[in-house]
């Protein structure tokens, strides 16, 4: 199927259609999930029980097998509202809830996150939430699941933080940044990524806050009006964020299209930087010569499987468009792979897709363009895969189990969901990031002996 054919297909199906596995949960997954990934921080559900443990195996699952933690799955406080609440309200049980929550679960934040019915019945849920902040920190994120998918609900949670308990800070912290755009679940190396990005900055100088998979997880949203900068590593995801602290805090931000995946995407990142926040040059460069020097000394331990077995193969991906645009970027202009198709499955607004387009058709070495299609159902994807060059495809666990039979390709998950397999601080982010995917890909199809 042509680029053409597959937009019209979705076209034709956009009204009124339904979705065959769409790559992402509802507004309260997206808010559940971010809650979850802030240490310190105890969601509150007020909806229908099943609206909690759907989000186990949705998102959390879903998300490269992580289990909840101590917050989360079945531990999630939950008013599980039933038919009675639907007729006459659920405001006293949400008020029971959260005064049970906040003395019962140890936490620095609370989190009421709520779903459809509460919004379709009429709760006024800021009036049950207000008494309890004279004694706790705790936010209401409005996620009705029509409100939107994970990642407005990613939005929403930082909105509620932003509104709900942020100041102006006193003073200023030079070469302090804050990290938006990577959304817990949705985006599978989620701790990986937010790990490798503290770490980089540090090398020059410059404190992160990332919230994500850190024990001060909670102390860092606080410091939020403090930094020099915000830094968005999305095309879309955090913008709205990063607006909204643009217009309170008067912060500004800087935006990459996406987390750098190796030493070419990484410099960049580093020098803009670090140019934004007048780091020396002098320490950037050395930082940069290092590793660039080590990341490709190790690369070239896998030249020879690599330029002898499967030397510039085609190539396809389907992934939220900040995966995409990383790996897209990477697999061509330093592996010298070839792009035949990318679909960007995250359902990004339609004011920035030339923008994504862009990202992953220009700046490119090579003089093979990909097509570029917005999917997100999953019977059109394979559609758009079939008939096609490619021997790689970088998807989801929904492609991996028919990837070679329906189109001879190779299967690596790189993107939501990721069922098929466990995730903790694996990230492909970074110099070292570069190295995990080019193993990960060569070893698909090296020995056995």
């Amino acid at each position: 199927m042509s680029s053409a054919e597959a937009e019209s297909a979705s076209e034709d199906l956009s009204e009124g259609r339904a979705i065959e596995a769409p790559r992402f949960s509802c507004a309260l997954g997206g808010a559940l999930g971010t809650a979850l990934g802030i240490y310190g921080t105890v969601p509150i559900l007020h909806s229908g029980a099943g609206c909690g443990i759907g989000q186990l195996f949705g998102q959390l699952y879903a998300g490269g097998q992580n289990a909840g933690g101590p917050q989360g799955g079945t531990s999630t406080p939950c008013s599980s509202l039933v038919e009675h609440h639907v007729v006459f309200g659920g405001e006293e049980k949400l008020k029971d809830l959260i005064k049970a929550s906040t003395e019962l679960m140890e936490g620095d934040l609370y989190a009421v996150i709520t779903g459809c019915v509460p919004s379709l019945i009429g709760d006024d849920v800021n009036a049950v939430v207000r008494p309890f902040k004279d004694e706790n920190d705790i936010i209401y994120v409005k996620t009705s699941g029509f409100t939107g998918n994970s990642y407005e609900g990613y939005e929403l949670f930082f909105e509620a933080v932003i509104n709900d308990i942020l100041k102006p800070a006193e003073k200023i912290q030079l070469k302090t940044v804050n990290i938006f755009g990577i959304v817990p679940y949705q985006h599978v190396f989620w701790k990986g990524d937010a790990k490798t990005i503290k770490d980089l900055l540090a090398r020059i100088g410059v404190t992160a806050n990332v919230f994500l998979g850190e024990f001060d997880g909670t102390n860092q949203l606080r410091n939020i009006p403090a930094a020099e900068y915000n830094i968005v590593l999305s095309t879309w995801n955090g913008h709205r964020v990063a607006n909204l602290l643009k217009e309170k805090f008067d912060t500004p931000f800087l935006s990459f299209p996406s987390v750098p995946i190796g030493p070419k995407q990484t410099t960049e990142f580093l020098r803009t930087v670090g140019k934004a926040l007048n780091v020396s040059e002098k320490i950037v460069k050395s930082v940069i010569e290092s590793e660039e020097r080590r990341v490709y000394r190790f690369i070239e331990y896998g030249g020879d499987a690599h330029m002898l077995v499967r030397p510039h193969p085609f190539f396809a991906v389907v992934a939220d468009s900040g995966t995409a645009i990383g790996i897209t970027r990477f697999l061509v202009n330093e592996l010298g792979y070839l792009p035949d198709v990318v679909q960007i499955a995250d359902e990004p607004p339609e004011e920035v897709r030339k923008e994504i387009t862009k990202h992953l058709t220009e700046g490119l070495e090579t003089p093979v363009k990909p097509d570029v299609i917005f999917e997100t159902d999953s019977h059109l994807v394979r559609q758009n895969l079939k008939n096609r060059p490619f021997l790689f495809l970088y998807a989801s666990s929904l492609e991996a189990p028919t990837s070679l039979q329906e189109f001879g390709a190779i299967p690596i998950t790189v993107s939501f969901p990721a069922m098929n397999r466990l995730i903790l601080n694996r990230t492909y982010a970074g110099f070292d990031g570069a190295l995990t995917l080019f193993e990960e890909t060569v070893s698909t199809f090296v020995g056995p002996l």
